[in-house]
């Protein structure tokens, strides 16, 4: 399988090149030339496998240019011993018609685990086949769970470093601690006075920047990405959607007529891998969107407008505070059936006018298949509350938005169809908001906020949160935003 650019489809590479490089040079997104279709024997094949074969099993079609032995290296590596019970990516049933996906039992306590723990696999594996003798720097700009997964997974991986920029006020304490605490020799994080989208857009610029890429070149180092911009991140999210509709098989669901599931999402990635699911025939009907106050991508959904020019909300989900939804390229490129012309055109609009408009079929096959809503945080936090009264089930706040759109959605269209929503984060990475939904009490300190949800609600304390309290801080740097490129040379002393 070959992979080319959204911008030029005559870039064509490898899984390997496509993983290592991470973007292509003239700023486009790599993805595969074709998608494999999966039969119902494949289907039933999956369904007797656990995670790890299946991932082998569905990985295997997009990195025709790893080996057996090498596959079965990254995935065993990627997924023993880092998940609770061993389990990535269980299912619990909220209700008769509803299961919760739940994909934050890793060491992050986030859904970025099942990708991130496999990337610097996959990216060690594909830097040896392509240049094996140069450093590969990892680049990262996070809007919170992202960054602390990534440097969990790169920590001291031979031949990488790593640099994470997160907004300085645009995650949540736990989150900031989290990066900032973390352990490793090749580790560098940073924050800058900014949002998400000026961090994003600075990796982006020193990304496609010539004269930066001669400069680690002559230090003998390359850059790569773990954003989802990187196809090495987005192919094992793919995965997971595979696996719940197998374990929907399994336990003798009857989904002759779909499915619906809801992805609480900013940067568009996670959705895009379950569109790629139902692309390989997952019988997905409806992808439903979920987006928080800032709700770019609910009108671009309802209304085929992507406009970015609006007031930035800082919110009690902030994994979601974004306004320029990088994966969306990957989704414009498909809609408009693989015209990368247009995709140019779009993405230059967007970078000049902070804004575009789609074309009205590409719009009519968008609203085909997706549905977009938002809530408020005062909504997420009243869900937050409902969903543990009548369920007994406690979610952070970023499912909370995905379960008040999912509502919305179901009350508009009257869709009854069996639902997973995908839960991104444990509700102890977001202890302060989910116990503001919960109660009036506070115990006056992040900890003991955590402590205080735990016996209020009688759940367990995840190991990777009760560990930050006596974790030590070792990075206290903060930058200007047009500063990121100098912050990038002196972590590597260059």
């Amino acid at each position: 399988m070959d992979y080319v650019s959204t911008r030029d489809r005559t870039v064509k590479v490898s899984a390997a090149e496509a993983i290592a490089r991470g973007i292509s040079d003239e700023g486009g997104l790599f993805v595969p030339e074709s998608f494999p279709s999966l039969s119902a024997d494949d289907f039933e094949r999956l369904k007797a496998l656990d995670y790890i074969g299946r991932a082998k099993y569905i990985l295997s079609y997009f990195l025709s240019d790893f080996t057996e032995e090498e596959i079965d290296y990254c995935v065993r590596g990627a997924y023993t011993g880092s998940f609770e019970n061993e389990s990535p990516a269980p299912l619990y049933t909220l209700s008769e018609n509803t299961d919760i996906l739940e994909l934050w039992h890793g060491p992050t306590c986030a859904f970025k685990d099942l990708a991130l723990q496999l990337l610097p696999y996959l990216l060690t594996t594909s830097a040896k086949k392509i240049s094996a003798e140069k450093k590969t720097v990892i680049l990262v700009a996070t809007s919170g769970d992202t960054g602390k997964a990534a440097l969990e997974g790169f920590r001291d991986v031979p031949g990488t470093e790593i640099i994470v920029f997160y907004p300085s006020d645009g995650v949540s304490p736990m989150q900031k601690l989290q990066m900032d605490s973390q352990k490793g020799g090749n580790v560098h994080v940073c924050a800058i006075k900014g949002n998400f989208d000026d961090a994003q857009t600075g990796v982006k610029r020193i990304f496609t920047d010539s004269s930066v890429k001669r400069r680690l070149a002559e230090h003998n180092m390359q850059f790569s990405s773990a954003n989802s911009i990187n196809w090495g991140r987005l192919a094992p999210q793919i995965v997971y959607y595979i696996s719940a509709y197998c374990d929907l098989l399994s336990r003798g669901e009857k989904l002759e007529d779909g499915f619906n599931v809801v992805v609480p999402t900013g940067n568009f990635g996670n959705i895009l891998a379950a569109y790629y699911a139902r692309k390989m025939g997952v019988p997905i009907s409806r992808l439903i969107c979920a987006s928080n106050a800032n709700n770019v991508l609910t009108d671009f959904i309802r209304t085929g407008t992507y406009n970015k020019n609006r007031e930035f909300f800082t919110t009690v989900s902030p994994s979601m505070d974004i306004l320029i939804s990088s994966n969306l390229e990957r989704m414009l490129f498909e809609l408009s059936g693989c015209d990368d012309r247009t995709v140019t055109e779009l993405q230059s609009k967007l970078s000049r006018d902070g804004v575009f408009c789609v074309s009205g079929e590409i719009k009519e096959r968008l609203s085909e298949i997706f549905w977009g809503g938002s809530c408020d945080d005062r909504q997420t936090l009243d869900t937050i509350g409902a969903v543990f009264e009548k369920h007994g089930y406690l979610c952070d706040t970023h499912t909370a938005v995905a379960a008040c759109v999912y509502g919305q959605y179901r009350s508009e269209t009257g869709d009854n169809k069996p639902a997973v929503i995908a839960s991104t984060a444990s509700p102890y990475k977001f202890a302060d908001s989910v116990l503001s939904a919960l109660t009036d009490k506070t115990a006056g300190s992040e900890f003991g906020n955590v402590r205080l949800l735990s016996e209020i609600t009688g759940t367990d304390i995840p190991k990777p949160i009760a560990e930050l309290e006596s974790a030590e801080v070792r990075f206290k740097n903060i930058c200007e935003k047009d500063k990121m490129l100098s912050a990038v040379y002196a972590s590597l002393g260059i």
